[in-house]
């Protein structure tokens, strides 16, 4: 086992991101954010609460559903801003009470906008940012999903900087991108944005946090790369 500094191999290693429906959610410990995972609502959505160390500044990735149990992983600490990874009703079931009872404002693509039930305050674009108080987010837009999904880079640099988180909402799954419904030309933009903005710049160590599901590794998924273009979506 790689030694991450004291008190971080045990925080990095015991964390396996499967989460079930009405079970408990699981944290990892990255340096500089705290991240806990949850599953709600029936169609198995992940829902992501990153809390920054230094300041206790936390945003929410995907406020789908279940607002009572989101809201009580949101406690006491200020919420900045609720992050919405594409306009699917199943990612915002929970969006109006989140703001409602914290006042965040909303982040998401301006291409996703309108379809959200709450106003967009904070559009974001390829290559912008998020910040959760002292860390900060990268925006890398997935388009053929949505026309605005999508995905959220974190890389947590010192000792961890060969090893960068990326939340991926419906864009990325272990085993494949995301539905394209048959539609030839939205999956080759999709499989292109993801070999061209994930694939062939992440690192295979890269962690990657998808929208339903467990999580997997560029590394794990690599080697599929030819089947999932050949067999299309």
């Amino acid at each position: 086992m790689r030694i991450i500094g004291p008190g971080r191999a045990e925080a990095w290693m015991s964390y396996t991101g499967n989460v079930e429906v009405g079970g408990r959610a699981d944290v990892r410990e990255l340096p500089g954010l705290t991240v806990t995972k949850v599953a709600v609502g029936p169609y198995d959505n992940n829902a992501y609460l990153l809390r920054c160390t230094a300041t206790g500044q936390q945003v929410l990735i995907d406020a789908a559903n279940e607002a009572p149990r989101l809201l009580e992983l949101i406690g006491d600490g200020p919420l900045a801003r609720i992050v919405t990874t594409h306009r699917h009703q199943d990612h915002w079931m929970a969006l109006s009470e989140i703001v409602a009872a914290t006042g965040a404002p909303v982040v998401a693509h301006p291409f996703d906008a309108e379809a959200l039930p709450e106003p967009v305050a904070e559009p974001v674009e390829h290559g912008g940012t998020v910040q959760v108080g002292e860390a900060s987010l990268e925006v890398v837009h997935l388009r053929g999903h949505t026309p605005g999904s999508i995905a959220l880079l974190y890389d947590a640099g010192g000792e961890l900087a060969d090893r960068p988180h990326l939340f991926t909402g419906d864009s990325l799954f272990p085993g494949g991108v995301g539905n394209t419904w048959g539609d030839r030309a939205r999956f080759e933009q999709l499989m292109s944005d993801v070999e061209e903005r994930v694939f062939d710049r992440l690192p295979d160590a890269t962690w990657f946090y998808p929208g339903h599901g467990k999580d997997s590794t560029l590394g794990r998924e690599r080697p599929s790369l030819p089947e999932w273009r050949s067999r299309g979506w």
